[in-house]
């Protein structure tokens, strides 16, 4: 059993930062790619970032690069999210998500194996 559980979420005024964590537990992967997406109310699910945990290689998506950070901590299946300068817009809940192995590609949800719960994040006047 593979628990994931984000964290960090909030409600923040426009060009503020906030930072997001996702705590995977249950199980040791010998390579994984662990992402980010956000759901908006009558919204697709979009993919955010992502990052391999063999190396560290990072992806995101191309309208929120220079704003938004991936990054693993101590090799675990650990990551977080830095978000900077949020605008109106990036408000959503946002999902961690894990998948094992690192083939295919890491921006379509649909190859992702274990989420997390979500986390809301408003970004507000």
């Amino acid at each position: 059993q593979v628990q994931v559980e984000e964290s960090g979420g909030g409600l923040v005024q426009p060009g503020a930062s906030l930072r997001l964590s996702c705590a995977v537990a249950g199980r040791t992967f010998s390579d994984y790619i662990a992402g980010w997406f956000r759901q908006a109310p009558g919204k697709e699910r979009e993919f955010v970032a992502a990052v391999r945990g063999s190396g560290g290689a990072t992806f995101y998506a191309d309208s929120l690069k220079g704003r938004f950070t991936i990054s693993i901590h101590n090799g675990k299946p650990t990551m977080s999210l830095q978000m900077n300068s949020l605008k109106l817009e990036d408000s959503a809940v946002y999902y961690c998500a894990i998948r094992p192995g690192a083939v295919g590609d890491p921006m379509k949800y649909n190859e992702y194996s274990y989420w997390g719960q979500g986390t809301q994040v408003t970004v507000s006047s």
